[in-house]
Formats: structure tokens, C-alpha cells, sequence
């Protein structure tokens, strides 16, 4: 029985590899010259952004989202949150989406099962897995659910015949 998985998931080494690059490109940019700015990856899958004052923090947003953008990495996958001041810093945390919370999977499964295709749609975990009896129906699947524009990047992948 045809099957696969509706997943959004972040390649952390490229996240990795953006963040290099967008600190290298701070230290060799004349506006951040003389100041204290930097990006650093946390352990809970989040970019902390500081710098000296707000302008420059909604500078360092965007030279990471290109350069992610530059790595293949979607910019929807990146939330960034408040911006906290603290003496003369300014940090400003990105959460990087990693997996499919559990209210949005809900949503897809309701979606799926509206289309009334003969599929059967399952959460588990972070993913939602699609069983149907054809590949058609299945691809089909694929087409509503791109179709549907939910706000975070989603890949199709483990499709097994």
C-alpha cells in the first residue's frame, strides 16, 4: 500500500553554514564596523541575534534571511520573536521550525479527509503520514495540501510503493 510523509523539516547544517557566512559578513560590512554584533545557534534549534540597537538587529534579520535563503533553507521556516533590550544590547531570538505541531496537523488531516480522496491521513509525532491504495490518489494529496498555503514550509518524502 503506496504511503509518505507531510514533514517540515531545516537542514541545521546549512542553518549552520548561513549563520557563518552572515557573521563573516557583518565583521567585513562598514556600518557594523566597531560594534558588537553577532549571531549565535542555541541549543534549542534558535538563532539569538545581538547587536547595539534595533535598526542594526532588523539588519542582521535580513542578512540572514538571505543568506538562508542563498542555503536552500525556506524563509517561512524562520519566526523570529520580540525584541528584548537590555542596557545598551538588543537581542532578538529566531526560532527555527523544525516538525509539524499538532494543531496544524489536525488541520491537514481535516483538509485530506475533506477532499474526499481515498486516502487515509495519520499524525505521528511531528509528521503526518498519507496511506492510499493508489499512487494517484497520493499525488493528488500532494496537490491539495501545496495548494492550501499553511505558512510553513512542508517536504513529501518516505514515499514507499
Amino acid at each position: 500500500m503506496p504511503s509518505f510523509d507531510i514533514v517540515s523539516e531545516v537542514d541545521m547544517h546549512e542553518v549552520n553554514n548561513a549563520i557563518d557566512q552572515a557573521n563573516r559578513e557583518i565583521g567585513t560590512r562598514f556600518d557594523f564596523k566597531g560594534i558588537d554584533a553577532s549571531y549565535t545557534l542555541t541549543e534549542e534549534s534558535s538563532v539569538q541575534l545581538v547587536a547595539e540597537a534595533e535598526f542594526q538587529a532588523d539588519q542582521m534579520l535580513d542578512i540572514l534571511r538571505n543568506k538562508a535563503v542563498k542555503r536552500g533553507i525556506d524563509v517561512k521556516a524562520l519566526k523570529e520573536g520580540d525584541m528584548e533590550t537590555s542596557g545598551q544590547k538588543v537581542t532578538l531570538p529566531v526560532k527555527i521550525q523544525q516538525g509539524i505541531d499538532q494543531d496544524l496537523a489536525r488541520k491537514i488531516v481535516k483538509m485530506i479527509k475533506d477532499s474526499k480522496l481515498k486516502v487515509q491521513a495519520s499524525i505521528q509525532g511531528d509528521k503526518v503520514r498519507v496511506n492510499g491504495k493508489k499512487r494517484d490518489d497520493l499525488q493528488d494529496v500532494i496537490a491539495v495540501v501545496k495548494e492550501a498555503k499553511l505558512g510553513i514550509p512542508l517536504q513529501y518524502n518516505n514515499f514507499r510503493d
